[in-house]
């Protein structure tokens, strides 16, 4: 029995989708049958993953899948609604979306200054915002459901003291996608959010080697250092924001679930 992937026909439109987890649900999406537009300032290795996933088109991925890049930087208001309006420009429709983009730049509460402070909000919480803003009004404009995921973190419960402005602004995002859910709910818009643990991805490669000293087996030490023996993995994370966009994930809608393997309130 032929199984139809999980995304079928659908249009998705995934921000941050250059590198590392981004990345992941780019090849997850057409993985699953979607018709992809990804983001990302990184115009070089977004061209190129979108030719890896074209090479493949008519071969190993399903048929109907569909890859396509434009290169944006989220730190412009305008730029959120643009890449909706490419994804209804190309596909015709928008029907789930992705955001994944994120900054991370080290900062704590005595240090941080208001051009890190507005960067991380323009680029963890406004972008978020009005990229939800274009792609609702699109969903609820056709009268048709749709399924949104926001890439959080489980810095959003607080997080180290050089993070002050990233655990704000991706504390805001919780905030916000339980009022988009609660608000678009009988729009049958469901709209989730995943808080990631520790990750292996290149972005976090970079962070450990600039701000952290790392050495190159620092993933094997990370792995060491952790209950399950190994860091969460992009492609893990990848499926399961699949299972959130598609029908499989039934009404669940407006639940923020954390990934990882340290249990928030838990102690020793």
């Amino acid at each position: 029995m032929t199984t139809t992937p999980a995304l079928a026909g659908k249009a998705l439109l995934v921000s941050g989708g250059t590198q590392g987890l981004g990345a992941a649900i780019v090849r997850a999406g057409t993985e699953a049958g979607a018709r992809v537009m990804f983001s990302g300032r990184n115009a070089e290795k977004g061209k190129r993953l979108a030719a890896e996933l074209e090479s493949r088109l008519g071969d190993t991925l399903p048929d109907g899948a569909a890859v396509k890049f434009i290169a944006a930087d989220l730190s412009d208001p305008a730029a959120a609604a643009d890449t909706v309006a490419a994804t209804v420009a190309e596909y015709g429709r928008i029907d789930c979306l992705v955001n994944a983009a994120g900054t991370t730049s080290r900062g704590s509460l005595l240090d941080t200054t208001p051009e890190l402070f507005d960067e991380h909000v323009a680029v963890n919480l406004r972008a978020p915002f009005f990229t939800m803003q274009a792609a609702v009004r699109d969903m609820v404009g056709r009268g048709e459901p749709g399924g949104i995921v926001n890439i959080i973190t489980m810095t959003s419960y607080g997080g180290q003291p050089y993070l002050a402005p990233y655990a704000t602004t991706k504390a805001g995002l919780v905030g916000l996608t339980k009022n988009a859910a609660h608000a678009h709910r009988w729009d049958r818009i469901r709209i989730n959010g995943i808080n990631i643990g520790w990750s292996e991805t290149d972005g976090e490669a970079d962070v450990q080697r600039r701000f952290h000293g790392a050495d190159d087996d620092w993933v094997e030490q990370a792995n060491a250092s952790v209950p399950m023996g190994k860091l969460g993995q992009p492609d893990e994370i990848a499926e399961f924001v699949m299972f959130l966009l598609s029908r499989r994930s039934g009404v669940v809608t407006g639940s923020v679930i954390d990934w990882d393997q340290i249990v928030m309130g838990g102690f020793d």
